[in-house]
């Protein structure tokens, strides 16, 4: 258990440690490798990490008092979200392949410029979320909430992927 209060974190390897009941307020995370962390009741708040490598995290196991996050320039494939409330997320230059975003609240969040490969959007909140530079994103949105969420054309053919349909780009 400890508490870190607006440090800053460059470089460091944190591949499989236990930060179980770690708190992290309002910390800066620079070229961290984050992977597989024991996340019980880890505490993120006013996290950013810029340019880490976070394979295979579980968020969803993170107290979720106060959780919130920026990605910046970042790899967080494999990990998981499943049902946490992350309204206004910053997800940008990231890679995403294969996140759970399962019953997750992402409100307002914005995916700049992110790859989706596979990224699973189950009953989730995605309300006013911006996917607008996104891509490879695939959601169903008779089983998400995707009122007033935005999308280019070409992240929008994305909503159609359930239908295994062919369209021409062509004019």
């Amino acid at each position: 258990m400890g508490e870190y209060e607006e440090c800053t974190f460059i470089n460091c390897d944190f591949y499989s440690a236990n930060l179980e009941d770690v708190r992290f307020n309002d910390c800066i995370f620079i070229d961290c490798n984050l992977s597989m962390l024991t996340t019980h009741n880890t505490a993120f708040r006013n996290a950013k990490f810029d340019h880490c490598k976070m394979l295979g995290l579980h968020f969803d196991h993170c107290n979720k008092f106060g959780l919130s996050f920026i990605f910046e320039s970042c790899t967080v494939n494999h990990s998981s979200f499943f049902k946490t409330k992350i309204s206004k997320t910053i997800f940008r230059n990231s890679q995403l392949h294969e996140v759970d975003f399962t019953e997750c609240d992402l409100t307002l969040s914005v995916f700049d410029n992110c790859d989706l490969n596979r990224a699973t959007f189950e009953q989730t909140n995605i309300e006013k979320a911006d996917f607008r530079t996104s891509f490879n994103l695939s959601l169903d949105p008779e089983r998400n909430r995707i009122r007033k969420a935005k999308f280019s054309m070409l992240s929008a053919l994305g909503l159609l992927s359930k239908y295994d349909i062919t369209i021409d780009r062509t004019m």
